[in-house]
């Protein structure tokens, strides 16, 4: 299996100086290579320029300038060479398929947060001071920065990832051969229905708080929010202390939400992993389900439009996202597979509205969590049905209904 591990970094003061540094000139790197792409493109002989085209003249800018490109590993470089080529590939992808292009864009200090290294001893080195029980990461141009390694590192490490989030630094490791961990049976199984008044709800009724964590610190970011647009728009370097303070607030809360959504994911999948051997679930489009409405233009007055729901449409997209159901279902697949659990991803239409007694389908079965079947006058919790269905149509041999 393959899996990624992150770890806090504890850099010194120059490390950290270091790493900043590193970051700016990847970014630089990234925005030259761009704009080298876009200015032979715009010429009239409309020349396009490849990733072998532009990593072949990394040897030339290195030597050029080696106090800061010359610094830095070559691999990670030519890595950062590859993420624009990605994004180009992605872009031309895009365009045949007849999609929003959204043509990559030049990217500023606070939006390039990532630098990859390819490969464990190119350039970085992963437990560089095996000697030393302080675990280290060793990088070029930077020196050994010490790892707060929380748990053990299985298999083997192909990839080391430097992140900047906020004021803080991470290592994400990538590795391969990591073998899984099965887990005893227990001879239950069950399907899931993901809902917003219940995180989710099992096949035999158990219910799942939802936490709803952006909702609740949706009130000190709005305050946060409001005391940074008290500031005018300024580049970073022009920022004054308290407004630097008020970002970092906005970002602050930002990660503490995304954290607390996360962690409530992890533990909810490990305790659906441990209960049970078979896990079905909706295949959900969530993209698709937050998307917004459509304009109603109104026929009889041109220029107007007539009511779409737009505003209660926004509120229960605000929901969906808050949830988390793409995290969570992610987050399930990887501990299924390390657990050598089974997930079953099913057809989502119509499970709340089918009766699991007859099988007769109306949208009028559901009244908001109630249901009540028009046809045999089965009643149930509607996401108890719904979970239900999940499980009949991945084929799992549940009990009776009542």
């Amino acid at each position: 299996m393959i899996r990624a591990y992150k770890f806090l970094l504890r850099p010194t003061v120059r490390q950290r100086q270091a790493l900043g540094e590193m970051l700016g000139d990847h970014c630089g790197l990234y925005n030259g290579a761009l704009q080298e792409r876009r200015g032979a493109y715009r010429h009239s002989s409309k020349t396009s320029i490849k990733y072998g085209q532009q990593s072949a003249q990394l040897k030339e800018i290195r030597a050029f300038d080696p106090e800061r490109h010359g610094r830095w590993s070559f691999s990670s470089q030519q890595a950062t060479l590859r993420r624009l080529d990605k994004a180009f590939q992605a872009f031309f992808r895009r365009v045949k398929a007849g999609e929003k292009p959204g043509y990559p864009r030049f990217r500023g200090v606070n939006w390039f947060d990532t630098v990859e290294f390819p490969k464990d001893g190119d350039g970085c080195r992963w437990d560089s001071t095996p000697h030393d029980p302080v675990t280290r990461v060793r990088l070029q141009g930077v020196g050994h920065v010490r790892v707060h390694q929380h748990r053990p590192v299985k298999g083997r490490v192909k990839t080391v990832s430097i992140k900047r989030e906020g004021r803080q630094w991470y290592v994400v490791l990538a590795c391969d051969n990591v073998p899984a961990e099965p887990l005893p049976a227990t001879g239950a199984v069950t399907g899931i229905d993901m809902g917003i008044a219940h995180f989710l709800t099992t096949s035999e009724g158990e219910h799942h708080p939802n936490p709803r964590h952006g909702k609740r610190n949706a009130e000190a970011l709005a305050d946060a929010q409001r005391s940074l647009k008290a500031f005018p728009r300024r580049k970073r370097e022009n920022r004054t202390a308290k407004h630097r303070r008020a970002v970092e607030k906005v970002a602050g809360l930002h990660r503490k939400v995304r954290r607390q959504r996360t962690d409530h994911a992890h533990k909810t999948a490990l305790t659906l992993v441990h209960t049970y051997d078979q896990i079905a679930h909706e295949r959900l489009s969530i993209a698709n389900m937050v998307r917004a409405p459509k304009p109603k233009p109104d026929p009889e007055a041109p220029g107007a439009f007539l009511p779409n729901g737009a505003a209660s449409k926004a509120g229960l997209n605000r929901s969906i996202l808050d949830a988390g159901w793409g995290v969570f279902l992610g987050i399930l697949a990887q501990k299924a597979e390390s657990a050598a659990r089974v997930l079953i991803p099913v057809d989502p239409r119509n499970t709340s509205r089918t009766c699991p007694e007859c099988g007769h389908v109306d949208g009028e079965n559901r009244d908001g969590e109630k249901f009540q079947c028009t046809a045999c006058d089965h009643r149930d919790h509607a996401d108890r049905v719904g979970a239900w269905n999940v499980a009949l149509r991945a084929g799992l041999v549940l009990p009776d209904v009542a």
